[in-house]
C-alpha cells in the first residue's frame, strides 16, 4: 500500500510540474503574440503614413519646380521606411529589422522635415487647402504612431521581462523564446515628430 501511495505521489508531483511548465509556455506565448499584435497596430499607422507622403509629394510638386531633390529624398526615404516596415511586420521584435526600421523612419523624419523647411518659402503651397488637409492628416497620423509604438514597446518589455525571470526563463531557454527589440529612435532629434505646418 506505501508503494502504491509513494507511486501516486509521484504521478501528481509531475503532473504539477508538467502542468507548471505548460503555464509558463502558454504564457509566453500569450505575451509574443500581444507584442506582435502591438506591432500589426504600428504597421497600420505606418502605412497611413506612407500613403499620405506621395500625396504630400504631388502636391508641393507644382509649387517646388526648383525643389526636385528634395521631392526625391521624401520619395526614397519613404520607400527605404516602407520597405523596412515590410521586414519588421513580417517578425515584430526581431532586432536587426526592428533597428532597420528604426533607422529607415528618422531617415524619413529627416526628410520630411527638410521638405517642410523648403515648403515654409512658399506662401502658395502654405495657403492651399489639400495641402492643410495633408499637414492635419500626416501630423494625426504621427501622433497614432507615437501611441501604438508606445503600446508596442510596452508589450515588448512584459514578455521580455516575463522570460527572463526564473523559473520562466528555464522554459523560455527550452523553446526557445528569444528577446524582442524596442521600437526606438536614438538620436534625441529625431524623436519629435515632423513639424508639418503650412
Amino acid at each position: 500500500m506505501t508503494a502504491l501511495a509513494v507511486l501516486i505521489g509521484l504521478i501528481v508531483i509531475v503532473a504539477l510540474i508538467g502542468l507548471f511548465f505548460i503555464g509558463q509556455y502558454n504564457a509566453l506565448v500569450m505575451l509574443r503574440n500581444r507584442y506582435k499584435n502591438a506591432f500589426a497596430q504600428i504597421d497600420v499607422q505606418l502605412k497611413r503614413r506612407y500613403d499620405l507622403i506621395p500625396n504630400l509629394v504631388e502636391t508641393a510638386k507644382g509649387y517646388l519646380k526648383h525643389e526636385r531633390e528634395t521631392l526625391e529624398a521624401v520619395t526614397e526615404a519613404r520607400n527605404a521606411a516602407f520597405g523596412a516596415g515590410q521586414k519588421a511586420a513580417a517578425n515584430p521584435g526581431d532586432p536587426d529589422a526592428m533597428k532597420a526600421l528604426s533607422s529607415a523612419e528618422s531617415g524619413l523624419t529627416g526628410a520630411l522635415g527638410r521638405l517642410m523647411v523648403v515648403a515654409e518659402a512658399y506662401p502658395d503651397l502654405k495657403a492651399n487647402q489639400n495641402m492643410m488637409a495633408l499637414q492635419e492628416e500626416l501630423t494625426s497620423t504621427e501622433n497614432k504612431v507615437s501611441f501604438a509604438r508606445q503600446g508596442y514597446n510596452d508589450s515588448v518589455m512584459t514578455y521580455n521581462t516575463k522570460r527572463e525571470v526564473f523559473p520562466t526563463n528555464v522554459v523560455a531557454g527550452m523553446f526557445n523564446f528569444a528577446a524582442a527589440e524596442l521600437f526606438q529612435i536614438e538620436n534625441e532629434a529625431e524623436r519629435a515628430a515632423p513639424k508639418v505646418q503650412f
